[in-house]
């Protein structure tokens, strides 16, 4: 499972603080929750196009997610925008 770590100034946790009760909850919250809310998506858009396509949906949310990537259905981020950089530098090179 992969660990996300994250480093704050003092003034920057203080500010935390303010904000939330427990700091390191609400970092764990909004990550989780935000990755829920991917996750969501790609399963939507998984089950409408292997719908429209014909394919078996596979049988859980991680299997699905899963596959969405094998089958290059959805993307990372960073490929997106490794992609739009080519992109750009193409037709600016035009």
């Amino acid at each position: 499972m992969p660990n996300i770590t994250i480093t704050l100034t003092d003034t920057q946790y203080k500010g935390l603080e303010y904000a939330a009760a427990s700091p390191q909850e609400w970092a764990e919250n909004a990550v989780t929750e935000r990755a829920r809310i991917a996750n969501d998506e790609i399963v939507r858009m998984y089950t409408d196009r292997a719908l429209d396509e014909g394919v078996q949906i596979p049988a859980t949310r991680d299997l699905i997610i899963e596959d969405a990537f094998t089958r290059e259905w959805v993307k990372t981020a960073a490929q997106l925008n490794e992609e739009q950089a080519a992109a750009l530098e193409a037709q600016a090179a035009e």
